[in-house]
Protein backbone atom coordinates (compact mmCIF):
# COMPACT_ATOMS: atom_id res chain seq x y z
CA UNK A 1 0.00 0.00 0.00
CA UNK A 2 1.47 3.52 -1.03
CA UNK A 3 0.21 6.56 0.50
CA UNK A 4 1.83 9.95 -0.86
CA UNK A 5 1.84 13.45 1.01
CA UNK A 6 1.07 16.20 -1.17
CA UNK A 7 3.03 19.35 -1.45
CA UNK A 8 -0.08 21.70 -1.21
CA UNK A 9 0.28 24.76 -4.02
CA UNK A 10 -2.59 27.03 -3.29
CA UNK A 11 -1.87 30.55 -2.44
CA UNK A 12 -1.16 31.69 1.31
CA UNK A 13 -1.24 27.10 2.27
CA UNK A 14 1.67 26.81 4.65
CA UNK A 15 0.46 23.80 5.94
CA UNK A 16 0.98 19.98 5.34
CA UNK A 17 -0.79 16.56 5.25
CA UNK A 18 1.51 14.25 7.55
CA UNK A 19 4.30 15.02 10.10
CA UNK A 20 7.34 12.55 10.84
CA UNK A 21 5.25 11.35 13.91
CA UNK A 22 2.28 10.69 11.55
CA UNK A 23 4.52 8.93 8.65
CA UNK A 24 5.59 6.35 11.31
CA UNK A 25 2.29 5.48 12.46
CA UNK A 26 1.20 4.90 8.84
CA UNK A 27 4.36 3.20 8.21
CA UNK A 28 2.96 0.98 11.40
CA UNK A 29 -0.02 0.22 9.40
CA UNK A 30 1.83 -1.41 6.49
CA UNK A 31 2.22 1.53 4.38
CA UNK A 32 5.26 2.88 2.34
CA UNK A 33 5.05 6.48 2.38
CA UNK A 34 6.23 9.14 -0.45
CA UNK A 35 6.71 12.59 0.40
CA UNK A 36 6.88 15.18 -2.12
CA UNK A 37 9.99 16.82 -1.65
CA UNK A 38 9.53 20.47 0.31
CA UNK A 39 5.99 19.40 1.16
CA UNK A 40 6.59 20.43 4.83
CA UNK A 41 9.38 23.43 4.44
CA UNK A 42 6.73 25.77 5.10
CA UNK A 43 5.63 24.27 8.38
CA UNK A 44 9.22 23.44 9.92
CA UNK A 45 9.09 19.79 8.63
CA UNK A 46 12.45 18.79 6.31
CA UNK A 47 12.78 16.46 4.15
CA UNK A 48 15.97 15.03 6.30
CA UNK A 49 13.04 14.74 8.86
CA UNK A 50 10.39 12.65 7.17
CA UNK A 51 13.42 10.23 5.66
CA UNK A 52 14.39 9.94 9.34
CA UNK A 53 10.59 8.91 10.08
CA UNK A 54 11.02 6.44 7.37
CA UNK A 55 9.52 8.05 4.39
CA UNK A 56 10.69 8.42 0.86
CA UNK A 57 11.28 12.05 -0.42
CA UNK A 58 10.57 11.80 -4.17
CA UNK A 59 9.51 13.87 -6.70
CA UNK A 60 5.35 14.42 -7.08
CA UNK A 61 5.17 12.55 -10.36
CA UNK A 62 6.94 9.74 -8.61
CA UNK A 63 4.61 10.11 -5.45
CA UNK A 64 1.61 9.72 -7.43
CA UNK A 65 2.60 7.24 -9.42
CA UNK A 66 0.33 4.21 -8.48
CA UNK A 67 -0.49 6.00 -5.09
CA UNK A 68 -3.27 4.05 -3.20
CA UNK A 69 -4.02 6.86 -1.47
CA UNK A 70 -3.43 10.54 -1.53
CA UNK A 71 -3.31 12.45 1.75
CA UNK A 72 -3.06 16.73 1.45
CA UNK A 73 -4.36 19.82 2.72
CA UNK A 74 -6.58 21.82 0.39
CA UNK A 75 -8.15 20.48 -2.91
CA UNK A 76 -5.56 19.82 -6.10
CA UNK A 77 -4.72 21.76 -9.33
CA UNK A 78 -6.45 19.95 -12.74
CA UNK A 79 -2.34 18.97 -13.55
CA UNK A 80 -2.21 17.30 -9.94
CA UNK A 81 -5.14 15.13 -10.08
CA UNK A 82 -4.62 13.92 -13.98
CA UNK A 83 -1.48 12.41 -12.02
CA UNK A 84 -3.39 10.31 -9.62
CA UNK A 85 -4.53 6.86 -10.75
CA UNK A 86 -8.22 5.51 -10.88
CA UNK A 87 -9.06 4.01 -7.66
CA UNK A 88 -7.00 6.32 -5.81
CA UNK A 89 -8.37 7.42 -2.25
CA UNK A 90 -7.76 10.96 -2.32
CA UNK A 91 -7.95 12.71 1.41
CA UNK A 92 -8.67 16.21 2.73
CA UNK A 93 -9.61 19.90 2.90
CA UNK A 94 -11.44 19.58 -0.40
CA UNK A 95 -14.17 22.82 -0.33
CA UNK A 96 -16.65 20.97 -2.66
CA UNK A 97 -19.39 23.79 -1.61
CA UNK A 98 -16.53 26.31 -3.17
CA UNK A 99 -15.15 24.12 -5.75
CA UNK A 100 -18.15 21.97 -7.07
CA UNK A 101 -16.88 21.74 -10.40
CA UNK A 102 -13.83 20.23 -9.08
CA UNK A 103 -15.87 17.41 -7.83
CA UNK A 104 -16.94 16.30 -10.84
CA UNK A 105 -13.20 16.40 -12.16
CA UNK A 106 -12.57 13.68 -9.34
CA UNK A 107 -15.13 11.33 -10.66
CA UNK A 108 -14.23 11.71 -14.30
CA UNK A 109 -10.69 10.88 -12.67
CA UNK A 110 -11.84 7.91 -11.29
CA UNK A 111 -10.50 8.82 -7.84
CA UNK A 112 -12.21 8.17 -4.62
CA UNK A 113 -12.66 11.30 -2.73
CA UNK A 114 -13.35 11.93 0.71
CA UNK A 115 -13.71 15.47 2.46
CA UNK A 116 -13.01 15.97 5.88
CA UNK A 117 -14.32 19.33 6.88
CA UNK A 118 -17.87 16.86 6.00
CA UNK A 119 -17.20 14.34 8.62
CA UNK A 120 -19.64 13.97 11.02
CA UNK A 121 -19.91 15.47 14.46
CA UNK A 122 -20.39 12.59 15.94
CA UNK A 123 -18.62 10.97 19.56
CA UNK A 124 -16.73 8.61 17.46
CA UNK A 125 -15.32 10.62 14.95
CA UNK A 126 -13.84 13.34 17.51
CA UNK A 127 -10.30 13.02 17.04
CA UNK A 128 -10.94 13.52 12.85
CA UNK A 129 -12.99 16.55 13.44
CA UNK A 130 -10.65 19.25 11.17
CA UNK A 131 -13.15 21.80 11.40
CA UNK A 132 -12.68 21.95 15.20
CA UNK A 133 -8.86 21.57 15.16
CA UNK A 134 -7.90 24.14 12.54
CA UNK A 135 -10.65 26.67 14.10
CA UNK A 136 -9.30 26.22 17.46
CA UNK A 137 -6.00 27.51 16.37
CA UNK A 138 -7.63 30.03 13.94
CA UNK A 139 -9.10 31.96 16.89
CA UNK A 140 -5.96 32.01 18.66
CA UNK A 141 -3.75 33.30 15.70
CA UNK A 142 -6.70 35.88 14.85
CA UNK A 143 -6.36 37.86 18.84
CA UNK A 144 -2.30 37.43 18.13
CA UNK A 145 -3.05 39.17 14.76
CA UNK A 146 -5.22 42.06 16.32
CA UNK A 147 -2.80 42.57 18.83
CA UNK A 148 -0.32 43.04 16.16
CA UNK A 149 -2.35 45.59 14.36
CA UNK A 150 -3.69 46.82 17.58
CA UNK A 151 -1.37 50.24 18.48
CA UNK A 152 -1.80 50.25 22.60
CA UNK A 153 -1.70 47.19 24.74
CA UNK A 154 -4.46 44.80 25.52
CA UNK A 155 -3.65 43.84 29.13
CA UNK A 156 -4.52 46.45 31.73
CA UNK A 157 -1.34 48.65 32.60
CA UNK A 158 -0.65 50.93 36.11
CA UNK A 159 2.55 52.55 35.87
CA UNK A 160 4.35 55.50 37.40
CA UNK A 161 3.46 57.50 34.04
CA UNK A 162 -0.12 57.09 34.49
CA UNK A 163 -2.96 53.93 34.02
CA UNK A 164 -3.09 52.30 30.22
CA UNK A 165 -6.63 50.69 30.09
CA UNK A 166 -7.47 47.11 29.26
CA UNK A 167 -8.37 46.83 25.79
CA UNK A 168 -11.91 45.92 24.77
CA UNK A 169 -12.93 43.37 22.34
CA UNK A 170 -15.67 41.75 20.92
CA UNK A 171 -16.47 38.13 19.42
CA UNK A 172 -19.04 37.79 17.43
CA UNK A 173 -20.07 33.61 16.68
CA UNK A 174 -18.85 31.71 19.66
CA UNK A 175 -17.97 28.54 17.94
CA UNK A 176 -14.45 26.74 18.29
CA UNK A 177 -12.75 29.68 17.02
CA UNK A 178 -14.59 32.14 19.01
CA UNK A 179 -14.34 30.63 22.12
CA UNK A 180 -10.66 30.00 21.52
CA UNK A 181 -10.22 33.69 20.96
CA UNK A 182 -12.22 34.91 23.72
CA UNK A 183 -9.90 32.21 26.27
CA UNK A 184 -7.09 34.00 24.30
CA UNK A 185 -8.07 37.85 24.59
CA UNK A 186 -8.68 36.77 28.21
CA UNK A 187 -5.18 35.74 28.78
CA UNK A 188 -3.84 38.62 27.44
CA UNK A 189 -5.70 40.91 29.54
CA UNK A 190 -8.62 42.34 27.72
CA UNK A 191 -12.13 42.74 28.50
CA UNK A 192 -13.64 40.57 26.47
CA UNK A 193 -17.66 39.69 25.31
CA UNK A 194 -19.09 38.11 22.49
CA UNK A 195 -22.40 37.48 20.69
CA UNK A 196 -23.87 34.52 19.20
CA UNK A 197 -27.22 33.60 18.30
CA UNK A 198 -27.53 30.27 20.07
CA UNK A 199 -28.72 30.88 24.04
CA UNK A 200 -26.62 27.39 25.14
CA UNK A 201 -23.62 28.94 24.41
CA UNK A 202 -24.05 31.89 26.85
CA UNK A 203 -22.91 29.70 29.72
CA UNK A 204 -20.01 28.88 27.72
CA UNK A 205 -18.69 32.41 27.54
CA UNK A 206 -19.09 33.35 30.73
CA UNK A 207 -17.34 30.53 32.03
CA UNK A 208 -14.20 31.74 30.12
CA UNK A 209 -14.83 35.55 32.10
CA UNK A 210 -16.73 37.27 28.88
CA UNK A 211 -19.64 38.66 29.21
CA UNK A 212 -22.49 37.51 26.34
CA UNK A 213 -24.65 39.92 24.23
CA UNK A 214 -27.67 38.53 22.39
CA UNK A 215 -31.15 39.26 21.74
CA UNK A 216 -33.23 36.16 23.15
CA UNK A 217 -36.57 35.69 21.45
CA UNK A 218 -38.58 32.20 20.72
CA UNK A 219 -36.90 31.50 17.51
CA UNK A 220 -33.41 31.57 19.22
CA UNK A 221 -34.74 28.58 21.25
CA UNK A 222 -33.65 26.60 17.86
CA UNK A 223 -31.14 28.60 16.74
CA UNK A 224 -28.92 25.29 16.62
CA UNK A 225 -28.32 22.43 14.06
CA UNK A 226 -27.94 19.21 15.25
CA UNK A 227 -23.99 19.16 14.41
CA UNK A 228 -23.84 22.70 16.62
CA UNK A 229 -23.90 25.17 14.18
CA UNK A 230 -25.68 28.41 14.28
CA UNK A 231 -28.67 28.08 11.79
CA UNK A 232 -29.57 31.30 9.45
CA UNK A 233 -32.00 33.73 11.07
CA UNK A 234 -35.12 35.16 9.76
CA UNK A 235 -34.57 39.18 8.93
CA UNK A 236 -36.98 40.26 12.11
CA UNK A 237 -34.60 38.53 14.43
CA UNK A 238 -31.63 39.59 12.31
CA UNK A 239 -32.81 43.70 12.54
CA UNK A 240 -32.98 43.24 16.37
CA UNK A 241 -29.80 41.92 16.67
CA UNK A 242 -28.11 44.29 14.45
CA UNK A 243 -29.31 47.47 16.51
CA UNK A 244 -27.95 45.52 19.44
CA UNK A 245 -24.53 45.20 17.80
CA UNK A 246 -24.61 48.45 16.72
CA UNK A 247 -24.71 49.47 19.69
CA UNK A 248 -22.03 47.44 21.51
CA UNK A 249 -19.69 47.62 18.51
CA UNK A 250 -18.72 51.40 19.08
CA UNK A 251 -17.26 50.54 22.28
CA UNK A 252 -15.31 48.02 21.22
CA UNK A 253 -11.52 48.48 20.52
CA UNK A 254 -10.86 45.15 18.87
CA UNK A 255 -13.65 42.50 17.21
CA UNK A 256 -13.62 39.26 15.88
CA UNK A 257 -15.53 38.05 13.44
CA UNK A 258 -16.39 34.03 12.61
CA UNK A 259 -19.79 33.83 12.04
CA UNK A 260 -19.76 31.03 9.18
CA UNK A 261 -23.14 28.78 7.90
CA UNK A 262 -22.16 25.86 6.01
CA UNK A 263 -22.25 25.71 2.21
CA UNK A 264 -23.67 29.37 2.26
CA UNK A 265 -22.32 32.52 2.11
CA UNK A 266 -20.82 34.07 5.27
CA UNK A 267 -23.76 36.42 7.33
CA UNK A 268 -22.93 39.68 7.60
CA UNK A 269 -22.43 41.10 10.84
CA UNK A 270 -20.84 44.32 10.20
CA UNK A 271 -22.33 47.21 8.24
CA UNK A 272 -20.36 50.11 6.68
CA UNK A 273 -22.52 52.50 8.79
CA UNK A 274 -20.82 50.15 12.23
CA UNK A 275 -17.41 50.26 11.19
CA UNK A 276 -17.74 54.12 10.29
CA UNK A 277 -18.91 54.26 13.93
CA UNK A 278 -15.91 52.62 15.71
CA UNK A 279 -13.15 55.00 17.17
CA UNK A 280 -9.71 55.13 15.51
CA UNK A 281 -7.38 52.68 16.01
CA UNK A 282 -9.83 49.90 16.70
CA UNK A 283 -9.38 46.83 14.22
CA UNK A 284 -12.00 44.41 13.25
CA UNK A 285 -10.51 40.64 11.97
CA UNK A 286 -12.91 38.93 9.58
CA UNK A 287 -12.11 35.52 9.81
CA UNK A 288 -14.86 34.42 7.52
CA UNK A 289 -13.35 36.64 4.44
CA UNK A 290 -12.55 33.64 1.90
CA UNK A 291 -16.42 33.14 2.27
CA UNK A 292 -17.83 36.45 1.32
CA UNK A 293 -16.86 37.99 4.88
CA UNK A 294 -18.79 39.35 8.30
CA UNK A 295 -17.80 42.82 7.62
CA UNK A 296 -19.20 44.39 4.16
CA UNK A 297 -15.70 46.28 3.96
CA UNK A 298 -13.37 43.54 4.65
CA UNK A 299 -11.22 42.33 1.39
CA UNK A 300 -9.79 38.67 0.58
CA UNK A 301 -6.35 38.87 1.77
CA UNK A 302 -5.94 42.40 2.36
CA UNK A 303 -5.75 44.60 5.79
CA UNK A 304 -8.18 48.39 4.54
CA UNK A 305 -7.79 51.27 6.54
CA UNK A 306 -11.28 53.30 6.54
CA UNK A 307 -10.88 56.25 8.53
CA UNK A 308 -8.55 55.04 10.80
CA UNK A 309 -9.97 51.81 11.22
CA UNK A 310 -8.41 48.16 10.58
CA UNK A 311 -10.11 45.93 8.90
CA UNK A 312 -8.18 42.45 8.34
CA UNK A 313 -9.13 39.92 5.63
CA UNK A 314 -6.02 37.46 5.84
CA UNK A 315 -6.63 34.19 4.07
CA UNK A 316 -6.53 30.87 5.91
CA UNK A 317 -5.73 32.26 9.35
CA UNK A 318 -5.02 28.75 10.54
CA UNK A 319 -2.20 28.18 8.26
CA UNK A 320 -0.55 31.58 9.85
CA UNK A 321 0.05 29.24 12.25
CA UNK A 322 1.27 25.99 10.13
CA UNK A 323 3.64 24.04 12.33
CA UNK A 324 0.78 23.79 15.05
CA UNK A 325 -2.19 23.31 12.18
CA UNK A 326 -0.23 21.02 10.48
CA UNK A 327 0.61 18.78 13.80
CA UNK A 328 -2.74 18.65 14.39
CA UNK A 329 -4.14 18.21 11.09
CA UNK A 330 -2.42 15.00 9.83
CA UNK A 331 -3.35 13.72 13.49
CA UNK A 332 -7.10 13.63 12.33
CA UNK A 333 -6.14 12.55 9.03
CA UNK A 334 -4.15 9.64 10.56
CA UNK A 335 -7.16 8.97 13.02
CA UNK A 336 -9.51 8.78 9.68
CA UNK A 337 -7.79 6.70 7.83
CA UNK A 338 -6.72 3.66 10.11
CA UNK A 339 -10.17 2.20 10.64
CA UNK A 340 -10.20 2.16 6.83
CA UNK A 341 -7.38 -0.40 6.69
CA UNK A 342 -7.10 -3.40 7.54
CA UNK A 343 -4.84 -4.47 10.49
CA UNK A 344 -3.95 -8.44 8.90
CA UNK A 345 -3.79 -7.81 5.22
CA UNK A 346 -1.82 -4.34 5.60
CA UNK A 347 -4.60 -3.34 2.76
CA UNK A 348 -7.68 -0.56 2.68
CA UNK A 349 -11.15 -2.19 3.84
CA UNK A 350 -13.23 0.12 3.46
CA UNK A 351 -16.86 -0.46 4.95
CA UNK A 352 -19.13 1.71 2.59
CA UNK A 353 -22.30 1.84 4.75
CA UNK A 354 -20.07 3.46 7.49
CA UNK A 355 -21.43 6.66 8.88
CA UNK A 356 -18.71 8.54 8.20
CA UNK A 357 -17.26 7.26 5.24
CA UNK A 358 -20.77 8.05 3.63
CA UNK A 359 -21.10 11.53 4.82
CA UNK A 360 -17.37 12.34 3.90
CA UNK A 361 -16.99 10.51 0.27
CA UNK A 362 -17.60 12.80 -2.70
CA UNK A 363 -17.46 10.36 -5.18
CA UNK A 364 -16.46 6.66 -5.80
CA UNK A 365 -16.69 4.31 -9.20
CA UNK A 366 -16.37 7.38 -11.23
CA UNK A 367 -19.51 8.78 -9.93
CA UNK A 368 -20.09 11.64 -7.62
CA UNK A 369 -22.24 9.98 -4.66
CA UNK A 370 -22.33 13.15 -1.99
CA UNK A 371 -25.93 13.85 -2.31
CA UNK A 372 -25.13 17.29 -1.74
CA UNK A 373 -23.01 17.54 -4.93
CA UNK A 374 -25.17 15.35 -7.65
Amino acid sequence: MKIAIAKDMLAAEKRVAASPETVRKLESLGAEVFVVTGAGATASMTDDMYHAAGAQIVSEDEAYKDADIVLRVRHPSANELGKMKKGALMIGILSPYQEKDLVKAYAKQGVTAMAMELIPRITRAQTMDVLSSQANLAGYRAVLEASVEFGRSIPLMMTAAGTVPAAKVFVMGVGVAGLQAIATARRLGAQVSATDVRPAVGEQVQSLGATFVMVESEETKTAETSDGYAKEMSNGYKEKQTALVAETIKKQDIVITTALIPGKKAPVLITDDMVKSMKTGSVIIDMAVEQGGNCTLSKLGEVVNVNGIKIVGHLNMPSRIAVSSSVLYSRNLLSFLTPLIDKDTKELKINWEDEIVKASMLTRDGSVVHPNFI
